[in-house]
């Protein structure tokens, strides 16, 4: 099955953009899913030594991102909905790294190096506080109601 035949987008089209996010997003999670399933299976215990099962999303998310971003430049206006299904949906709901990766390419690509460093330091040191915030308030709450 060709992706740009005329009937298939015009039938991508005709889906509400919601649908095509929600229904690509629970696609790509469920793959992330079974993408941890496969390394707990195949590595026993050994697997929670290091994130493997993420490291190996993250970067195949990146390369299909990288896939489905040059395939759609080549499509024009009607790419739309793809972008919307495997881009937004699949892609975000099995890593967002994908996207943060897509990001940082477009800085570089338009030779905006100094923001292209800026969003990834900002990203990481953002990230790991929020992360690190983010625990901290659930210990504060988890005491209170444990209290």
């Amino acid at each position: 099955m060709n992706p740009t035949t005329p009937w298939l987008a015009s039938g991508l089209a005709s889906i509400p953009a919601s649908v095509l996010v929600a229904g690509g997003g629970a696609l790509g999670a469920w793959l992330r899913y079974m993408t941890m399933r496969a390394f707990a299976i195949t590595m026993g215990a050994s697997a929670a030594a290091f994130p493997w099962a993420t490291l190996t999303a993250n970067v195949l998310g990146s390369a299909a991102m990288g896939l489905l971003v040059g395939w759609l430049a080549r499509q024009g206006g009607a790419s739309e909905p793809w972008r919307l299904l495997l881009g937004v949906g699949v892609l975000g709901g099995f890593t967002t790294f994908s996207s943060f990766a897509l990001e940082f390419a477009v800085f570089v690509e338009r030779d905006q190096l100094g923001l292209a460093a800026l969003y990834v330091a900002v990203s990481l040191a953002a990230g790991f506080a929020a992360l690190f915030a983010g625990l901290w308030f659930a210990g504060l709450w988890l005491a209170r109601v444990a209290a």
